[in-house]
């Protein structure tokens, strides 16, 4: 089985990084808040958990961030969850399908990037390198996906609206504010994402290198490179939940039955962060972002 648990010896931090990486989040918070309509295509949209135990889950990230947990039965074995926070949508969450579970897939964060048309994107990711893990399908009137494996490893999926657009909240407190890829090969992974989501890259060079990718000119996500010292993790996406408090978060979610992979730490203009595994062994990152100037 893989294992996408992150060692506690991870060495995380992103130096050299301050007021052009700040002014990245608040655009992107403030550009979503403003959303109504279709999430621009090549923008993170949506996040989703897969999940060994559901209920336990649902116990878990509901009193967590205070959402609210929103079942809709989509078969006889097979519950699929909105989480919702203030009554809007905020991300989904399901049980693992015993396929998944054989196939040595663990709990784990999804997340999402908007596209106009599912099966052209399938197409170029396809052309540029990537396996696709399930072909283009539609999610009854609520819109088109696929999941897609990068060429450096890191899962993700891809969402082509129709009547389900998205995440609703996205950037305030306890709703996704950042999408981060860690991979063996940045230059690899850049190109490729470059290529299929026409993202730009903005390096932050320092002990460790930090690129921000840009869709029209916003950041929308970040990548590093795995280093020997981070352990032996596999490429991933990591989802990062903005806080209004990171030290007390990472204490409920203690208390809650998670296991801190990477205490509450400052980054010098950006804010303050931790990562953590559920109760379950998902990773997701909590940030608290520095208020702007």
């Amino acid at each position: 089985m893989i294992d996408y648990r992150l060692p506690k010896s991870r060495i995380f931090f992103l130096p050299g990084i301050g007021p052009t990486f700040k002014e990245d989040l608040t655009q992107m918070s403030e550009a979503r808040l403003q959303e109504t309509s279709e999430p621009k295509p090549g923008s993170f949209c949506w996040v989703e958990l897969g999940t060994s135990d559901n209920e336990a889950a649902k116990n878990f990230y509901t009193q967590l961030f205070g959402w609210e947990a929103d079942d809709h039965p989509m078969g006889p074995d097979m519950v699929y969850t909105i989480l919702k926070l203030d009554g809007k949508d905020v991300g989904g969450l399901y049980k693992l399908m015993p396929d998944m579970v054989s196939a040595g897939v663990p709990p784990h964060w999804l997340s999402y990037v908007a596209t106009a048309n599912a099966d052209e994107t399938t197409e170029k990711a396809k052309a540029a390198g990537a396996t696709i893990m399930k072909e283009p399908f539609d999610v009854y009137n609520l819109g088109r996906m696929s999941v897609i494996q990068d060429p450096t490893g890191a899962v993700f999926a891809i969402w082509q609206s129709m009547e389900s657009k998205g995440s609703a909240a996205w950037g305030v407190a306890n709703a996704p504010v950042w999408n981060e890829l860690g991979t063996n090969n940045s230059q690899k992974a850049g190109e490729f994402y470059s290529n299929v989501f026409g993202w730009t890259r903005q390096a932050f060079p320092g002990p460790m290198e930090y690129t921000v990718f840009n869709n029209d000119d916003k950041g929308i996500g970040g990548m590093h490179q795995i280093t020997p010292e981070m352990g032996p993790i596999p490429p991933h996406w990591l989802v990062y939940f903005a806080v209004e408090d990171c030290d007390a978060t990472v204490q409920s979610a203690t208390g809650l039955g998670a296991n801190v992979i990477k205490p509450a730490e400052d980054i010098p203009g950006v804010g303050r962060f931790a990562i953590l595994t559920d109760p379950q062994g998902a990773v997701f990152a909590l940030l608290k972002p520095q208020p702007a100037q």
